[in-house]
């Protein structure tokens, strides 16, 4: 198995759980924030939505201009998040499943104006930011469900909510 296909193979896994997430988020709060320096509860949803997608566009540039986080688009509805998210995941499939080991090996770079302030193996960071920042912000917005009283799915183990997929199955076996 490829780098890129073993990355692809736990990204594909991770999907569906965070597409339950996502739909979780109640129309009517997506201007909630649990604090007044939180992202609100869309910006949330929206940036999960748009990680994975905008990490694999962004490391095809070598070196790459280090992004400007200060604006976070806010969505106008859950149907704009459900398919930014439905455009990540078909680029991922679209741009990372294709690369081969010596792409993913190779040294990538972002420079912030002329520093340059990262340089690793294109896989790092793609495993980094791809898929553990996007574990990061799910398991944030697991607390913003909470607090807002809306049942938090499971991922890789059970929520106060609900048994993961894999119980479930067994269960009705």
């Amino acid at each position: 198995m490829s780098l890129a296909q073993n990355i692809c193979a736990e990204f594909e896994a991770q999907v569906p759980i965070t597409r339950r997430f996502l739909e979780r988020l109640p129309v009517d709060k997506l201007s909630w924030k649990p604090h007044e320096k939180s992202m609100s509860a869309g910006q949330l949803a929206l940036h999960i939505a748009r990680v994975p997608g905008g990490v694999v566009q962004f490391v095809q540039q070598n070196p790459a201009a280090a992004p400007d986080f200060s604006k976070v688009p806010e969505p106008a509805s859950l149907a704009e998040i459900l398919s930014a998210f439905e455009e990540s995941v078909a680029m991922v499939r679209s741009v990372l499943l294709p690369s081969d080991d010596s792409t993913m090996q190779e040294t990538w770079r972002m420079n912030q104006g002329d520093k340059e302030v990262l340089a690793m193996p294109r896989v790092q960071f793609v495993r980094d930011i791809m898929l553990n920042h996007w574990y990061h912000h799910r398991g944030q917005f697991s607390v913003y469900l909470r607090m807002l009283n809306v049942s938090v799915p499971a991922s890789w183990g059970p929520s106060a909510d609900e048994q993961p997929g894999f119980l479930q199955k067994s269960r009705s076996a």
